[in-house]
């Protein structure tokens, strides 16, 4: 029966990714710890109709094939761990990917209908969110569990915490989680029209005159393993899943509770399922979405689940360099936030010009900062008041 508590034994072994800074891990490292941004003027689809044109999307061309770039960062993921996929149980090895699927396909989709074409069905199923993992799975010779998380900003995190809970009781020894969005016109025409995108092409979470959003390329795959498989194979390990927490404050559709309520809650609860005191966490990978709301929200929910430790937190939103990625975030972040760990590297939050008066903690401005760090907390929120808390320690 699965846990809630995460055990002393979920390893992160390996990662990789894509971004709007292009394929692989290291482009990731060097332009999120140097607080690079990477938003320019979107040149794979005719941005001139929008309010803004702006998004870290890597490259000029089309959208890349999300189920492509997906199994691409899932076999550097396990490159990266030293596990040959062909070493592993294939029945306990599992695929958890957060993902709306691949818009390309569903645009086709609606698009076939508005010319009077039938849609091509099997393209329409292929892009599909289940699709993703199923591919994945295939491409690899996996025949574990396979599943899609749909539940927006926090999908690739509640993939994360549903491994754990999979390693935690028994059913699997091996994970690849992960999540997935690449920048293309239907989400950036939705998100364009309901005016959430920044003015000025710039991130600036926790910052004054803040004014949105902008989009991102985000692709990630991370390789979870139990530590008695770990130890069998001799592998080496990056961070340990020391706790998770969800929460919901279903305050609005949109917007936060105020006071941060719901992000809170999940906070306690993965500190309570990881046994250690607020004074535990150093570092705290933000969702810090650039939104008036949000970092008012989020400031209030760290001030509420750690107290007067609060004001010691190095927080950072590194959402002001790689945009957001949607289902993805939490899955890259997630990458950011183990890289801290090895580096002993804060990654700043960009644009920081000015403080804002209600976002009164440490949000480490523009600049790296060089930290003993033992554990970091990465937190995401999405619509609908849904929150996710990961607490990551170094081995």
């Amino acid at each position: 029966m699965a846990t809630d508590r995460a055990p002393a034994d979920i390893w992160v072994t390996g990662y990789d990714t894509f971004t709007g800074f292009g394929p692989g891990a290291d482009a990731l490292r060097e332009n999120v710890f140097a607080g690079r941004p990477a938003f320019a003027p979107v040149e794979r689809f005719d941005s001139r109709p929008f309010r803004n044109r702006y998004a870290a999307a890597h490259g000029a061309g089309p959208t890349p094939p999300l189920t492509e770039t997906v199994v691409a960062c899932a076999r550097g993921a396990l490159r990266a761990a030293k596990l040959d996929p062909g070493a592993v149980d294939a029945h306990r090895t599992a695929v958890l990917i957060g993902t709306q699927g691949d818009f390309t396909g569903i645009h086709r989709f609606w698009q076939d209908t508005a010319d009077g074409r039938a849609p091509d069905a099997a393209d329409t199923h292929r892009s599909l969110a289940g699709g993703v993992p199923a591919a994945v799975a295939a491409d690899l010779g996996f025949a574990g569990p396979r599943l899609a998380f749909i539940n927006a900003c926090v999908a690739s995190p509640s993939a994360v915490a549903h491994a754990g809970r999979l390693i935690a009781a028994g059913r699997v020894d091996v994970a690849v989680v992960g999540g997935a969005y690449l920048v293309e016109e239907e989400q950036f025409a939705k998100f364009d029209s309901g005016r959430t995108f920044a003015r000025d092409g710039r991130v600036r979470p926790f910052a004054r005159g803040r004014s949105g959003m902008l989009l991102g390329d985000g692709v990630a795959a991370l390789v979870l393993e139990s530590g008695e498989h770990l130890m069998r194979r001799g592998g080496r390990p990056l961070a340990r899943i020391a706790g998770f927490g969800a929460a919901a404050d279903a305050h609005h559709v949109v917007k936060p509770h105020p006071r941060g309520l719901g992000m809170a809650r999940a906070v306690v609860r993965a500190l309570g399922r990881a046994r250690i005191a607020p004074t535990g966490i150093q570092y705290v990978n933000a969702h810090g979405t650039g939104t008036e709301v949000n970092d008012l929200a989020e400031t209030a929910a760290l001030h509420a689940a750690f107290g007067t430790h609060a004001g010691r937190l190095m927080v950072s939103s590194t959402k002001s360099t790689t945009g957001h990625m949607l289902e993805a975030t939490g899955a890259v972040e997630l990458v950011v936030s183990v890289m801290a760990l090895e580096s002993g590297t804060v990654p700043p939050t960009a644009g920081f010009d000015a403080p804002d008066p209600g976002c009164d903690l440490d949000y480490v401005p523009d600049e790296p900062r060089t930290a003993d760090l033992r554990r970091a907390l990465s937190l995401n929120a999405a619509f609908g008041g849904m929150n996710t808390a990961i607490i990551l320690e170094q081995p």
